[in-house]
């Protein structure tokens, strides 16, 4: 299960409170504001993790082992675009059907989406997710 970060959950609401009083007009500012917050975030735990990797590496721990992705740069990228383009309509559902929130949760789920296509982690086998302490339980 993800973790929930309060300072993260704190924006949104504060988000979601900013679009009542200031009203629609302002909805993709805010967005877009928020956006760049769980963008930022998003960066700074994927370099923490970076760097506590190369630590490891540093005290002569072996890198954890993976097996070669089965999909190269093309496959990822075609994801990516893939994803980008569907990302459109469900903007679109969700804004409609859910205003800011259906947004932001069309968009959560689809940066989900890349996150998890990226790491490779469903490339992996069980015994090398176990193994690596990232395993389904």
């Amino acid at each position: 299960m993800a973790t929930h970060d309060p300072e993260l959950r704190k924006e949104l609401d504060a988000t979601l409170q900013t679009r009542k009083e200031l009203g629609p007009e302002y909805e993709s500012e805010l967005v877009e504001s928020f956006l760049e917050k769980l963008d930022k975030t998003v960066d700074q735990r994927v370099r923490r993790q970076f760097a506590e990797q190369q630590m490891q590496v540093a005290r002569g721990a072996q890198p954890p082992r993976r097996r070669p992705a089965r999909g190269g740069f093309g496959e990822r990228f075609g994801f990516a675009t893939v994803s980008l383009v569907l990302a459109i309509p469900l903007s679109a559902i969700g804004a409609v059907h859910a205003d800011l929130v259906g947004l932001l949760v069309s968009w959560a789920g689809i940066v989900g989406v890349n996150v998890v296509n990226s790491s490779g982690f469903l490339r992996r086998t069980p015994g090398e997710r176990e193994r690596e302490g990232d395993g389904w339980g």
